[in-house]
């Protein structure tokens, strides 16, 4: 299996609408030499520069601009081709912004096809009531979104054991693996 990429959430950022963690992410980029992924409040051109241009990250996880601002969105997205990943987090069948503490209408596979002709990387596929739970993953999300898209979906949310990773290959392109691995369940020479 293996792993080339981290993932960095920047809650603060997600809930303030701006990251907020920067000097930590630019020491995280500095200490690894693997891909790079950050989302939380990117939800500005600026922002985007920020992290891809000065602190040099690989790839940026936006979704709440892509719901509220989608040209801006897109206009990014133009601006840094295949380094901007859509984050579709699902809350109840609908897609969840502001840090999931908002439902818009649209289902999650409605809101994929939407921007599959940009040339975003993929998608970041969260199940929102299974993240950080630590229940197991539920694959029919997954599956269903893989059924209308052409570019690759990582997916993240319930990952518990080795056991849901594997689960997940052939399904999904990717798996963000979080507490699992905090909590010891999952050791990281064994991804």
């Amino acid at each position: 299996l293996g792993f080339k990429r981290i993932h960095v959430v920047d809650l603060d950022g997600a809930k303030e609408g701006l990251p907020s963690n920067l000097e930590t992410i630019a020491r995280i980029r500095e200490a690894v030499s693997c891909e790079v992924e950050v989302g939380g409040g990117i939800r500005t051109r600026e922002a985007a520069k920020k992290l891809l241009e000065d602190i040099g990250v690989d790839y940026i996880v936006v979704g709440t601009l892509a719901v509220r601002k989608p040209e801006l969105f897109a206009e990014i997205v133009e601006e840094y081709p295949n380094r901007v990943v859509l984050s579709i987090d699902s809350k109840g069948g609908k897609v969840a912004v502001s840090g999931w503490l908002e439902k818009a209408s649209q289902t999650p596979e409605e809101f994929a096809k939407r921007f599959e002709n940009l040339p975003i990387w993929g998608y970041l596929y969260t199940v929102v009531e299974r993240d950080g739970t630590l229940e197991g993953v539920d694959i029919e999300p997954y599956k269903s979104i893989k059924g209308v898209v052409k570019k690759p979906v990582l997916a993240s949310g319930g990952v518990a054991s080795l056991e849901d990773v594997k689960r997940l290959v052939g399904v999904v392109d990717g798996v963000v693996v979080g507490r699992a691995i905090y909590e010891g369940r999952i050791d990281i020479e064994n991804l």
